[in-house]
């Protein structure tokens, strides 16, 4: 199978972009993968004081030029929003994924070949205060000095049933079913918690004397990988991860796991072949 690509936390930054889109013309992977965090920091306040959007105004148009140059070479995209990306953004991405521009996959499976695509955009509670893609992780633990999921301000309403008791946990049950796994890739914003891809950088710090901890990933994924082992995770969220352990990829079992965002100037690109993702390769351009 041909090359796909893995990009992730992109923040809005349009540089970033340019070299991603510049890529995908000149190599022509076979499928691109965006891992969440995908809008500018300050979305959420542009759209409340009617500023430029930036999916209408940057992510359409670039994706459109880009399906345009290759015609039926064209990859499958297929996307996931994060923690900082407003979910009043959502239906411009649904919208776009109608038009066939990409695969908007939270909360969806798709088929790519005979790979099945999962996404999942949910992290456990941080301490920022948009809660949009914030879920308990595997109960109502909040760590310290993170804001709970029931505080906190949302880009659009969610009922009060899901806020208080919608978790992580269940949404990987519901999301995989009794599905086999073995050929699977699953999109998800949130790492794996204790692993080299959660790695924050939290060491001495506290919150009202209590130790905060250097692993801010998901137990809830973690635990999902461990006993249903798919193919493939790809993940974000945590930007310094891969400095601090000099890690960007590791594995769970048999699962390739990766964390593809990065916290410096350059876009970081993973190239792999699900045929064998354990060779996957990561550049920083």
């Amino acid at each position: 199978m041909p090359t796909c690509f893995f990009a992730t936390d992109l923040h809005g930054h349009t540089d970033r972009y340019d070299k991603l889109t510049a890529l995908i013309i000149r190599e022509r992977p076979a499928a691109v993968f965006l891992g969440g965090d995908l809008l500018p920091r300050s979305a959420f306040s542009a759209i409340q004081f009617g500023q430029a959007d930036f999916v209408r105004d940057y992510l359409i148009p670039t994706f459109t030029r880009t399906r345009d140059a290759l015609g039926p070479d064209y990859p499958d995209i297929f996307l996931i929003l994060g923690n900082d990306d407003p979910r009043c953004e959502e239906e411009g991405f649904v919208a776009a994924a109608a038009e066939g521009l990409w695969h908007y996959i939270h909360g969806q499976k798709l088929l790519f070949g005979d790979f099945p695509i999962y996404g999942l955009a949910y992290v456990p509670p941080t301490p920022f205060l948009l809660k949009d893609w914030e879920r308990y992780d595997v109960s109502r633990y909040v760590p310290p000095g993170c804001v709970s999921p029931e505080e906190g301000y949302r880009s659009v309403p969610a009922e009060e049933s899901e806020i208080k008791w919608a978790t992580i946990q269940k949404d990987l049950a519901s999301l995989a079913g009794e599905d086999p796994l073995d050929r699977a890739v699953f999109l998800l914003h949130a790492p794996p918690c204790d692993t080299p891809l959660d790695r924050a950088a939290l060491d001495g710090k506290t919150y009202e004397h209590v130790a905060l901890d250097v692993h801010v990933g998901s137990i809830a994924v973690q635990r999902f990988i461990e006993e249903r082992q798919p193919l493939l995770t790809l993940h974000g969220h945590v930007h310094e991860a891969a400095r601090l352990t000099g890690e960007w990829k590791t594995r769970i079992g048999r699962t390739v796991c990766i964390n593809g965002s990065h916290d410096g100037p350059e876009l970081a690109l993973v190239r792999f072949d699900l045929e064998s993702p354990a060779s996957a390769t990561r550049d920083l351009l």
